[in-house]
């Protein structure tokens, strides 16, 4: 039993030094994609790509992302992510992340000439125990281009989103975000964690053995 609880202890150790590795990297390529300027959009971007595109925002078509509360001028409220399709000369439309936005705010709906400048996102997938989406309201909870550009109405859009950057003005909806996301990087505390069991399990079993290899003390006749 002690050898079954060592060997899991430790691998899930190793796991997280691994996992602190491979955050480490991420947040270097975040940190190296916040620091370099805005690109064209490339047909295949990387995740955490700055980018610049142009095209015709339609805010005719809109859905929304998530769910946040907020505080604004007027107090805490509940809001959402807005969603509007970027359509391109000669490519995919593009499904972009203009910001937080309150639930009860109005939105314009025509369709503008626009430039964007945000980072790119990779498709989420639904959490199997989280927040369904809703296509026919158009309230999603995992920002996956397919199903929402379907739920607009659109064939086909880009395989990931576009996730507008910018300064947010208190008041102005909808708020972009500010800088790219940065993942907790937590995992170094959790390797000592595991491998402080993993000794402390050695510790309890050195202990034990000692006790139970010590020759038995004979009683006096």
């Amino acid at each position: 039993m002690t050898a079954a609880m060592l060997a899991t202890t430790a691998s899930l150790g190793v796991w997280q030094v691994q996992r602190l590795h491979w955050k480490t990297r991420l947040l270097q390529e975040i940190d190296r994609g916040e620091a370099a300027p805005a690109v064209s959009l490339p047909p295949d971007p990387a995740p955490f790509t700055k980018v610049r595109v142009t095209g015709r925002l339609r805010q005719d078509l809109q859905a929304l992302y998530g769910i946040e509360v907020r505080s604004t001028t007027s107090g805490p409220e509940m809001g959402a992510y807005l969603l509007n399709p970027l359509e391109r000369d000669g490519a995919d439309p593009v499904i972009v992340n203009r910001g937080w936005v309150p639930l009860g705010a109005p939105r314009p709906g025509d369709t503008v000439s626009a430039t964007v400048e945000g980072y790119v996102r990779a498709p989420e997938k639904p959490v199997r125990f989280g927040a369904a989406d809703d296509p026919l309201a158009r309230r999603f909870y995992a920002l996956d281009p397919g199903p929402i550009a379907a739920s607009l109405g659109l064939s086909h859009a880009a395989p990931f989103t576009l996730v507008a950057l910018g300064p947010a003005v208190p008041g102005i909806y909808p708020e972009p975000a500010t800088a790219l996301p940065r993942p907790a990087n937590n995992h170094l505390s959790y390797a000592i964690t595991w491998f402080g069991l993993a000794a402390s399990l050695l510790v309890i079993f050195a202990i034990y053995a000692r006790r139970a290899l010590r020759p038995p003390v004979k009683e006096p006749a």
